[in-house]
């Protein structure tokens, strides 16, 4: 008996100093945290999308609070709301977040894509594109194996036509399908565009008209006939500068593959929602 408490007596001494050494460790080896940094990162959406060009949401709120960043405006996702909340934190005045979208560049279907093989290998687009890029001929288009929407925390990717589509009421333009693309196919662009060019093709006219019936066939006749000067074509692909762009839709009308697209019915719904 008198072993067993001599034991229990040894184990209790043993805990009470453990516990006395951690409580004094933490007292004065413990790191402050600063209640401006927690209020931040709560007031933020927390996707950790790297949208803010910060490595998740708790690296944003650590720069606003020490002062290393001055604007709350850099949250996509979180939008005005978000920004509103991080200013009242920070006591400034935040203003307003320019919605953004996602935007897929390229406008094909099972039926104007050609296709050069059956492809039965992992059905991711990282893979198919180390195997011939995938079934299509085209090697610059979507290779159709959802790559981006399985990165998108919104659900805002769909692939019901066999290739990625904006649900743009729910895309918050966070930019992670952008990483996710291996033919880099998705940009961000702000709600204000009005026209986008859905194709990187950027074979010559005749060969990207075979690969696929939407694509640019670098024909010039956008760059030519745009009012502002706003569209250039370099490497047989038109690019439209949207500080330039007048909004007119023309270049639209006349692309004769149709692959310049307006955009201010989609870019309206998320302005209205920002």
């Amino acid at each position: 008996m008198t072993m067993i408490l001599f034991a229990t007596a040894c184990v209790t001494v043993i805990g009470l100093v453990c516990a006395i050494a951690l409580c004094m460790a933490s007292k004065f080896m413990g790191v402050p945290v600063d209640e401006n940094v927690e209020r931040l990162t709560e007031a933020l959406p927390g996707s950790n999308c790297g949208a803010c060009g910060y490595v998740g949401c708790a690296d944003y709120a650590s720069a606003l609070a020490s002062g290393n960043e001055t604007k709350p405006t850099l949250c996509t996702p979180g939008g005005s709301d978000t920004a509103k909340r991080l200013g009242e934190i920070l006591g400034v005045d935040a203003g307003a977040v320019a919605a953004k979208l996602a935007v897929v560049h390229c406008r094909t279907d099972c039926e104007a894509l050609q296709t050069n093989l059956d492809y039965d290998g992992i059905k991711t687009c990282v893979a198919a594109k180390q195997l011939f890029n995938g079934e299509g001929a085209c090697a610059f288009g979507c290779i159709g194996f959802g790559d981006c929407q399985i990165v998108c925390p919104s659900d805002a990717i769909c692939m019901d036509t066999g290739f990625a589509q904006i649900r743009t009421e729910l895309c918050t333009g966070c930019g992670l399908c952008i990483k996710a693309c291996p033919h880099r196919l998705i940009t961000v662009e702000d709600a204000s565009a009005a026209t986008v060019i859905l194709c990187k093709n950027m074979e010559k006219g005749a060969l990207a008209r075979k690969q696929c019936s939407y694509a640019c066939i670098a024909c010039r006749k956008c760059a030519k006939e745009c009012p502002a000067g706003a569209i250039t074509v370099e490497d047989n692909l038109a690019a439209i500068d949207y500080e330039k762009c007048e909004r007119c839709g023309h270049c639209a009308e006349i692309c004769p593959t149709k692959c310049i697209q307006m955009a201010v019915s989609r870019m309206a719904s998320a302005s209205a929602s920002a």
